[in-house]
């Protein structure tokens, strides 16, 4: 973070400075490429990959679901290049609306749409020779952790596990919108979906723990800075609220980390998703004092504890595969 002082803020082309990405790839010794996946219901959908770099190869997939309002291209991807530098081979997309994605910018009419969005370019990686057989992992931060669990749903075989960063299960009552009623959002939002009118505090405040690291964020030239639509926010209540009502069909091997000072997802909801889940194999890190943006927002010593309780899961589960599945009734609890 240091040499970020010494430069023009807003002049950045990257989160990390302005350094190309071929260059800074290189100097983290990973390899990356972007492109456009078109899925099924026809909508064009900016992709990118983050691989160790050859000869190694990749010891699992992790696929990744960036949070509502984010993108995969800013700071989202300093937990994709890490991963990578760990010997994972990760994949994300821009979601519907979102960074280089087609769609009207932070408009989500229908989140069942992203779910199969997501699944079907993950099936599609999948599919590539030079990944048959490893060990596939969902990877989701605030509204992609509900995602994450969405395409569980979806695909209950499909996965070997899930990562969930302060998922959004439930939106905290200290982010929803100050109006009464939701009834009355409902019915005009069926007139005018994407008005974006509905007041919420600004959830990047209220993410990010250190203040450089703010200034950080918010150049993201692609982050939406509007007000939330109106059919967005029905939508998020309505399938937060179908979420909390079923964490109990949640069978796939996970971990969650949450922040007790995280004020726009409830961390009690990761505890119920803990403690209702029939996954036999569940781990839960509640972090005192962390808030929202765990894996980025939060000191440097804070997100090298998250970042290694995250791999060190992924590491058991790796090697598991290889031995005999003895981890399976694994429970731990922080």
């Amino acid at each position: 973070m240091s040499q970020t002082h010494h430069q023009n803020p807003q002049s950045f082309l990257n989160y990390w400075g302005n350094i190309s990405e071929e260059d800074y790839y290189a100097s983290q010794r990973i390899k990356s490429s972007k492109s456009f996946y078109t899925s099924p219901r026809g909508l064009k959908l900016f992709t990118r990959s983050w691989l160790p770099l050859p000869p190694a190869l990749p010891r699992a997939l992790i696929f990744m679901v960036h949070g509502y309002g984010n993108n995969i291209s800013w700071t989202f991807q300093a937990t994709a290049i890490f991963l990578a530098q760990m010997g994972f081979a990760c994949f994300a997309l821009d979601l519907e609306g979102h960074g280089g994605s087609e769609g009207l910018k932070a408009f989500v009419p229908n989140v069942d749409s992203v779910v199969h969005d997501c699944l079907s370019f993950f099936r599609f990686v999948k599919l590539n020779p030079q990944f048959q057989g490893l060990p596939a992992f969902l990877f989701g931060e605030s509204m992609g952790g509900a995602i994450c669990l969405l395409i569980h749903f979806a695909d209950p075989k499909g996965f070997d596990g899930a990562i969930l960063v302060a998922p959004m299960c439930k939106i905290s009552d200290k982010v929803k919108p100050i109006w009464p009623i939701p009834q009355f959002l409902t019915a005009v939002a069926r007139f005018l979906p994407s008005l974006a009118i509905v007041p919420t505090a600004d959830l990047l405040e209220k993410s990010v723990k250190v203040e450089e690291k703010k200034i950080v964020a918010e150049m993201n030239p692609m982050r939406y800075r509007g007000k939330p639509r109106l059919g967005t926010v029905v939508e998020l209540l309505r399938v937060t609220e179908d979420l909390s009502g079923r964490l109990g069909d949640v069978r796939l091997p996970f971990i969650v980390v949450h922040g007790d000072a995280d004020v726009v997802t409830d961390p009690n909801v990761s505890k119920s998703l803990y403690e209702e889940a029939q996954s036999e194999d569940k781990t839960m890190k509640i972090y005192e004092g962390m808030m929202h943006s765990m894996l980025f927002g939060e000191t440097d010593e804070n997100v090298e504890i998250v970042r290694n309780d995250i791999v060190s899961w992924l590491n058991a589960r790796c090697r598991s595969r290889i031995s005999v599945d003895d981890d399976h009734h694994h429970h731990q609890k922080n």
